[in-house]
């Protein structure tokens, strides 16, 4: 089987033709399907609907995440059937040997499995990859792939794989609402610039299997803490640093003061947004510490491409408007950085 690598260069649209995918699922009787560090709801979705779909095949399905989610994302169907690899290390290690295909789901390079030596132990086996994913320039080798920048989410990307391969009739209800899902959060609720009128006929037909998309919303967006609501205050009162004259503005929160509003995975979720959406600001920036580096989050509006910044200072990437990185200098170098850059700009 004849392996694909994609370049700087590499066209906007790489599919796979069914014959191929159809070959490797067929073949394969223990199927093992990923997505990156830190993973968010686009991450979930796509790896429980892709789940359900497979499982509906007969084959051994696991879902391995490299850490925890959101609890806000404890609902979804099956979420408890995923193993997080932070926490059970030896039982994915005797997983492996056993797989004989591996799904990568949002993520573009397996670097974005995290540091904790998952990374390694997949680039190490030799089960047949496939690639599922949006995001810009895919860095590694895969024997097949389902992969479109221009897609809204990997959640459609699975809608559409299923469609691809004449699956539409085993979606039900539990994989709607994983689709659906990760559809409403990388859309921002259907207002970013990567929705499409393919992406609203998919979220409409999802509909028709009475999922309860209200629900959905709430089970997302209106299930924060007090520490959480306390946390946002804080963070757009005391810490939102705003630059007119670069049409720029950013969050840093520090290790201690995530800990003073007691911190869970998620709680941070939207800020380098609400730092978007004052007026003039063209781009807008979230730096979180933890015990060993700093996350960040890019977001941009119009033309300006964060995912070349992300690439190029901050170890990272992602999309045009729309990126992430992390460092392992002080917080307070990581801030002078991004104030340098958008001077630089010319915005």
């Amino acid at each position: 089987m004849p392996f694909f690598v994609f370049k700087s260069y590499h066209p906007m649209n790489k599919f796979s033709d069914k014959k191929t995918l159809l070959s490797l699922l067929n073949k394969a009787k223990s199927v093992l399907i990923l997505s990156h560090h830190n993973p968010d709801a686009d991450a979930v979705g796509s790896s429980l609907a892709l789940y359900f779909l497979i499982k509906k095949l007969k084959k051994k399905v696991t879902v391995v995440l490299p850490n925890a989610f959101p609890e806000f994302l404890n609902w979804m169907p099956a979420s408890d059937k995923i193993i997080l690899f932070e926490n059970d290390k030896e039982k994915v290690k005797q997983i492996l040997p056993k797989t004989d295909l591996i799904f990568l789901l949002d993520c573009n390079s397996f670097r974005r499995l995290g540091t904790d030596g998952l990374n390694e132990l997949i680039t190490n086996i030799s089960a047949p990859k496939i690639l599922i994913d949006h995001h810009r320039m895919p860095e590694r080798y895969f024997n097949a792939f389902y992969f479109d920048d221009k897609a809204s989410s990997t959640c459609e990307l699975i809608y559409k794989f299923a469609k691809h391969l004449n699956w539409l009739n085993n979606i039900d209800k539990k994989i709607a609402q994983c689709i659906y899902t990760g559809l409403v959060t990388d859309t921002g609720s259907f207002k970013y610039d990567s929705v499409s009128p393919e992406t609203m006929r998919i979220a409409a037909h999802l509909l028709e299997y009475n999922i309860h998309h209200t629900q959905i919303q709430q089970n997302v967006f209106d299930t924060y803490s007090y520490d959480r609501l306390k946390l946002v205050g804080y963070a757009l009162s005391e810490k939102l640093r705003y630059f007119p004259e670069f049409k720029a503005a950013y969050i840093a929160l520090s290790q201690k003061e995530l800990k003073k509003f007691n911190y869970k995975k998620g709680d941070t979720e939207g800020l380098v947004n609400s730092a978007l959406s004052i007026k003039d600001v063209q781009i807008s920036a979230l730096f979180t510490e933890t015990d060993k580096l700093v996350r960040v989050s890019l977001r941009s509006k119009g033309s300006l491409d964060v995912n070349e910044i992300a690439r190029q200072y901050f170890n990272g990437g992602g999309h045009k408007n729309a990126a992430g990185g992390q460092m392992t200098i002080p917080l307070d170098e990581v801030t002078k950085l991004f104030e340098s850059i958008v001077q630089k700009l010319n915005l």
